[in-house]
């Protein structure tokens, strides 16, 4: 007759009931303030653009109704599991089974997320390295034991809530706040709202973490109800605060007009009379017609041409005369009232070639025998 093994020693069949009303708010916090404001809240504002506020609110209240539902579900069955307890107890093994599935492959995800998110602010070129060792780190604190990773959350939470404050507190106080940013324009469609509201609701869906406390409190029935309402609380005033900073203190509203071009003249180049500063204003056109350089309306040049040294000259020049329509030898030729251009080496160096470039004799041959 085989004998049963005996029942082993040390293992508690619960876990140690050590967290308090504060230390599950904390996960909270953890669970929620995180990698939910520093990457949901960026496509947020621009999928809803100024109806950022009413998509934070509208994940609110979802998160709130969820999380009252959850909170009074923990007090009923106040075990470990979350959702997998709630689903066997009310519904059934296999909705139980399910509704564990479910939580397992979401908090996978959600980890993922905030592990990439860790990897892009630390190192972005090794994103997925640094993800990679921030997961291992924290399983390894978490298998350590509950109080180490309460202590680490604290640390983590108020290294954020920080940063946060200052962020917020800087766009407040600089010179820039204009709170007509605040108001709904065009640009918030009812699509946009809906969007921002279910990125935003990635955020606050660290609250069911602290459903999963429910052998590690004390007292869970009156732990888990307070807990899970404060922690909701503090998340959506952190992030209002967030959400209405940084809109208000932008350097310029989203339908600004775009800036004036700038003008292209060069610089210590005075500009046309008369005329802005613009492309066209900023290079010199041809005279459309032949005018005479004391006519009062000959254009000025639009900068000063270096002095040359030799005369001026009719224009057209002479090499082109036969195109002038008043003949080649015609003495009313118009003149033009742009300097003239050097054509030739003469004109260009200011000499002749024989002063540049002096010439050398050949030498004499030897006389022969």
């Amino acid at each position: 007759m085989s004998s049963m093994p005996p029942p082993a020693v040390g293992l508690p069949d619960e876990l140690r009931r050590r967290l308090g009303v504060p230390d599950a708010v904390m996960i909270g916090l953890g669970s929620m303030i995180g990698a939910g404001i520093f990457a949901s809240l960026a496509p947020a504002a621009r999928a809803a653009g100024s109806g950022l506020l009413f998509g934070l609110a509208l994940a609110a209240v979802v998160a709130y109704c969820n999380a009252t539902s959850s909170a009074r579900l923990a007090a009923l069955y106040p075990a470990s599991g979350g959702t997998y307890v709630y689903g066997r107890e009310r519904l059934g093994p296999f909705w139980g089974y399910l509704a564990g599935w479910a939580f397992i492959v979401g908090k996978t995800a959600s980890c993922a997320a905030m592990a990439l998110t860790v990897g892009s602010y630390v190192w972005p070129g090794q994103a997925h390295a640094i993800a990679v060792g921030a997961v291992v780190a924290l399983t390894a604190v978490n298998y350590a034991g509950v109080q180490k990773s309460v202590l680490l959350t604290r640390v983590i939470v108020a290294v954020v809530l920080t940063v946060l404050a200052a962020a917020a507190t800087a766009s407040l106080t600089s010179g820039g706040v204009d709170a007509a940013r605040l108001e709904i324009g065009a640009d918030a469609t009812v699509a946009g709202v809906l969007q921002a509201a279910g990125l935003l609701f990635f955020a606050f869906a660290g609250y069911a973490r602290v459903a999963t406390l429910g052998e590690e409190a004390r007292d869970p029935a009156r732990t888990i109800p307070r807990a899970i309402p404060i922690a909701l609380g503090i998340t959506l005033v952190v992030y209002a605060l967030v959400a209405v900073s940084v809109p208000s203190s932008s350097s310029a509203p989203a339908n600004s007009p775009p800036p004036e071009p700038r003008s292209r003249t060069p610089p210590g180049r005075p500009t046309p009379t008369g005329s802005s500063p613009s492309y066209a204003s900023a290079r010199p056109s041809p005279p459309s017609a032949p005018c005479s350089p004391s006519s009062s309306a000959s254009p000025a040049p639009p900068w000063p041409w270096p002095a040359t040294t030799t005369s001026p000259t009719p224009w057209p020049p002479s090499t082109h005369a036969s195109r002038s329509p008043t003949g080649p030898n015609s003495s009313s030729a118009p003149s033009s009232p742009w300097p003239p251009q050097p054509r030739t080496y003469e004109e260009l160096s200011g000499s002749p070639p024989s002063a540049s470039w002096p010439t050398t004799p050949s030498p004499t041959p030897p006389p022969g025998p």
